[in-house]
């Protein structure tokens, strides 16, 4: 059983080691239509802090040319926004930690000026014009303006337990955590992107929220998630369904475990897992990402002692961009990590019976948030 909401896990994790030298980010992701048009435009939006301890009034920009030479390590909260589609694009804010109101306990929450990120409420502004991205490119964004009101309902959790549980938490012993909880999440509100106003309901938003922290990013990298799942059997829609895969190459007290992803499968009320973590499960994964000169394309097959899942998922690049982190050590390690919220896809669930596997569903996958990259390549 992997559907365990914990307020705990998204709470502030920011302390000892990682106030030196850590990131915790609350990622949003949810698809908006215009208000006059009906057209979809799939969104995010993200809260990303680091570096506490070594922050002050103003942000530190870990790609500033002054700090490269310095080699003064990035500190701020970092307000990411943007949209996927035909002008995909990413707009961040920067804040130094002395005007960042956070609440360290359960449940969060995180306020500087206008922004404004808990367990409930989305609220905030983010703007960039061409002039200022390009004198500034240490900002790693594009141009432009997003403004946005969201309430949020986080209804389906992936706690992948053990991982992220709290002596290995406390004890800072993975390189990178992770937790979902909201994997399938209902957001209601509006979004203003460059004067359109966009309005996001909970049955057309196909909804995600989860959480990463740690001291470094993992590589490669995979992310695959949707809950805008129908049968190709029954023909029906799977209102009580999602899907999500994370992982790549977890480190744990620097010990690198070779291409593991975690996978949960939420399947109308039933709980299919493979997590490596959870070895007498006997989780076993495999995948593959490919770059065309078209796509990305995502080949994952995930097995454990009951069921299997096939996984096959494919975005268009020219609806996709090349998201833009720098770790807390103030390098920019990522240069291709490619980014996306409308992939599609299939996945094919099998239950191991005593005569062999069984179908229990072939299911088409819409408004895939999906992510791939590999800085050792």
């Amino acid at each position: 059983m992997f559907n365990i909401h914990d307020l705990r896990k998204d709470r502030f994790m920011l302390d000892g080691s990682f106030a030196f030298q850590g990131y915790d980010w609350w990622w949003h992701s949810f698809t908006g239509l215009h208000e006059k048009t009906g057209e979809e435009k799939p969104f995010f939006i993200e809260f990303f802090l680091c570096n506490p301890a070594l922050g002050g009034d103003e942000p530190v920009l870990g790609q500033a040319a002054a700090n490269q030479t310095a080699g003064a390590k990035p500190s701020y909260l970092m307000v990411k926004a943007g949209c996927w589609g035909k002008d995909a694009r990413q707009l961040h804010r920067f804040f130094g930690w002395n005007g960042i109101i956070v609440e360290k306990g359960v449940p969060f929450n995180i306020e500087a000026d206008d922004c404004y990120c808990s367990e409930y409420i989305l609220k905030g502004s983010v703007s960039i014009t061409k002039e200022e991205a390009e004198a500034h490119p240490e900002y790693l964004c594009d141009a432009g303006s997003m403004k946005w009101e969201l309430a949020v309902d986080k209804q389906i959790a992936y706690n992948v337990g053990y991982g992220t549980s709290v002596p290995l938490t406390a004890a800072k012993a993975f390189e990178m955590y992770w937790h979902a909880e909201g994997m399938k999440t209902a957001f209601t509100g509006t979004v203003e992107l460059d004067g359109e106003i966009y309005r996001v309901d909970p049955a057309t938003c196909y909804g995600y929220a989860d959480k990463n922290w740690g001291s470094n990013f993992t590589s490669p990298w995979v992310w695959l998630s949707s809950n805008d799942l129908v049968s190709r059997i029954s023909g029906k829609r799977l209102e009580n369904s999602v899907f999500d895969i994370g992982g790549g190459r977890p480190k744990a007290l620097a010990i690198p475990f070779e291409r593991k992803l975690l996978g949960a499968c939420f399947y109308e009320g039933e709980c299919f897992e493979y997590n490596f973590s959870k070895f007498w499960a006997g989780s076993r994964t495999g995948f593959k990402c490919e770059e065309t000169e078209d796509e990305i394309i995502w080949k994952v097959v995930q097995e454990n002692k009951n069921s299997l899942m096939k996984t096959l998922v494919r975005c268009r690049k020219e609806d996709m961009l090349l998201i833009n982190y720098e770790a807390p050590d103030g390098t920019w390690r990522h240069r291709r990590l490619w980014n996306g919220g409308n992939g599609t896809g299939r996945i094919k669930l099998y239950r191991r019976t005593d005569s062999g596997m069984e179908l229990i569903d072939d299911i088409s996958a819409g408004h895939i948030g999906c992510e791939y990259g590999d800085y050792t390549c």
